[in-house]
């Protein structure tokens, strides 16, 4: 037998072994000797949690920090499979059927690899996905084009996606430099209502500047909220900075403080 069989095989069975270990640990938690705080839990008390765990990841991602990676794959993990053994514990469906399902799912979408389907290039296979996905879900059959995009998704997370999708269609901007004419409108917009001190208005003209700002970072091919997320940690980072300079000064963040904090950002830029 082929030496990398064998090992797959041996990763294979070690691999369940460990989730099987740690799937009997879910079970007791949520089971009727479990942990109180576990088995009041549900799916709404968990998804931010879920969403928190998520951008722990990326941050031990971007940060390159392999064991913060590691744990933090654990936590994710862990929610993942509370909140799909409590829909087992609700007869719902059960964890086997959502492996199941993604394993149907990622062989069919991928009939290059599991089929008779000949593709070599990254585009052609995401085109590919993105027609058999269209097909599975009978988007010729629904309303609009949009209504695959979840009204649950975080604004900047529905926002790009929406644009993606009609641009998907064609409608879309041809050039980049309109894209930041548009920004500049919107911006110049913004200023207007702000000069009547109309709340309305301004609440509608800084959500269209922040919707063409989205539309730029996609033309630019940055995630915005992953661009924002970096600049929460950066400022985040600097004011910390500052704390520990002003406590080195036997003095606290104040308004009293503030030239002195305004100095300090700036010798931390």
């Amino acid at each position: 037998m082929n030496q990398e069989i064998i090992n797959n095989s041996d990763k294979k069975n070690s691999t369940l072994s460990s989730f099987s270990r740690f799937f009997d640990i879910i079970m007791t938690l949520r089971g009727p000797e479990g942990c109180p705080w576990d088995r009041e839990q549900s799916p709404e008390t968990l998804k931010f949690n879920l969403l928190e765990e998520t951008y722990e990841c990326i941050d031990a991602i971007e940060e390159k920090n392999e064991e913060n990676l590691k744990e933090e794959l654990g936590d994710l993990f862990l929610l993942i499979t509370m909140i799909a053994y409590m829909k087992e514990q609700d007869n719902t469906f059960t964890l086997r059927e959502v492996f199941d399902e993604i394993s149907e799912k990622l062989i069919r979408r991928h009939p290059h690899v599991f089929g008779d389907s000949s593709l070599k290039e990254p585009d052609e296979v995401i085109e590919q996905w993105n027609e058999i996905k269209k097909n599975e879900k009978g988007e010729g059959h629904t309303d609009s084009i949009l209504d695959s995009v979840s009204r649950t998704l975080p604004p900047l997370e529905r926002a790009l996606l929406i644009q993606k999708e009609v641009s998907r269609v064609g409608f879309d901007w041809t050039d980049e430099n309109d894209v930041w004419g548009k920004v500049k409108e919107e911006m110049e917009e913004l200023r207007e209502a702000c000069k009547k001190e109309d709340t309305h208005n301004m609440e509608s003209e800084l959500g269209d500047l922040i919707f063409s700002i989205i539309n730029l970072s996609r033309f630019l091919n940055i995630d915005p909220a992953l661009s924002l997320h970096k600049t929460n940690r950066k400022f985040v980072k600097r004011f910390k900075e500052i704390e520990q300079k002003l406590k080195e000064m036997d003095k606290k963040p104040s308004i009293e403080n503030f030239e002195i904090m305004d100095n300090l950002w700036n010798e931390s830029k």
